[in-house]
């Protein structure tokens, strides 16, 4: 695994040299846009407007344009001279418990990994955050770009979570349900059991993505010039809710059904085993009956 940032966690008077890796990644079949007449690829160029021709890489700056139309052009040199502190820092700014931060404001995670002269402040630091409950609140510069970051414990390692700033996240007033929206106790109670059972046997690990499985079945039938393979029909989700407590039960019942019918399966495949058995021996006895036959013949 690659680092894509090197520096250290400022704690205190302690500075602990690490490494940043990417802790997650995405996967999927890289679609590009193509002519769909005859599949040639669609690129993009870097088009100037003003002289109506192409222009290098190197010859491309940043800029803004304000409301006016007016637009200032920043070189890598401009943004260069902009104080950075965390530029190589992760600098801790305080420690809070790890439920005072709401998760929507966690964006990228980062896996903190420590260079070997610097394991016993790096496992300091850790079993510091693991014992009290907390995590830290930091600061860093990535690409960049200056960003809040959550620093906390996941199993033996430190692991940094880049965060919004707090006037990024966006209200939400005026989104939620009205105040004098009444749920009465059986409803609550029958809403609280379908979460029990549609939780039952729940494997995380066990899931994927559906869609990009048949987009993958799609790719490599058309590479082959083989048949589309079918998919499942998905249902439509309900447009409308009539009765609250019998949609409830519907789908208690449905997931007790489905249940049941899974349980099922292994005891059928083996009736179906135990009926193909017969046929075996059936199969034999014709065979033995046509080999006396031929012997009488020859006979």
């Amino acid at each position: 695994m690659r680092s894509m940032w090197k520096g250290a966690i400022g704690f205190g008077l302690v500075s602990i040299p690490v490494k940043l890796y990417a802790a997650t990644e995405e996967h999927g079949v890289s679609l590009h846009q193509v002519h769909a007449e005859d599949g040639g690829r669609i690129r993009m160029k870097r088009f100037c407007e003003k002289e109506g021709k192409e222009v290098p890489y190197s010859e491309i700056a940043k800029g803004y344009e304000d409301e006016s139309g007016r637009t200032v052009v920043l070189s890598d040199e401009d943004l260069a001279q902009l104080p950075l502190p965390s530029r190589k820092l992760i600098d801790v700014l305080a420690f809070v418990d790890t439920d005072e931060i709401d998760p929507l404001s966690l964006s990228r995670a980062y896996y903190v990994g420590a260079d070997a002269a610097a394991s016993k402040p790096y496992v300091l630091l850790r079993e510091a955050l693991a014992t009290s409950g907390k995590a830290a609140v930091t600061k860093i510069a990535l690409r960049t770009r200056e960003s809040l970051a959550l620093l906390r414990v996941h199993e033996e390692l430190l692991v940094l979570h880049t965060m919004y700033w707090p006037d990024e996240v966006r209200d939400a007033g005026g989104l939620a349900p009205p105040e004098n929206v009444a749920v009465r106790p059986q409803e609550l109670k029958m809403a609280q059991s379908l979460m029990e059972t549609l939780s039952e046997d729940f494997d995380l690990e066990s899931q994927h993505d559906e869609y990009q499985t048949a987009l993958d079945s799609l790719v490599a039938a058309r590479l082959e010039g083989e048949p589309v393979p079918e998919t499942a029909e998905v249902a439509s989700a309900p447009d409308n809710v009539v009765d609250l407590m019998a949609a409830l039960q519907a789908s208690i019942d449905a997931r007790g059904a489905e249940k049941a019918g899974s349980t099922r399966k292994p005891a059928a495949a083996k009736k179906t085993a135990a009926k193909k058995a017969p046929a075996k021996k059936t199969t034999a006895k014709k065979t033995t009956a046509k080999k006396t036959a031929a012997r009488k013949k020859a006979g």
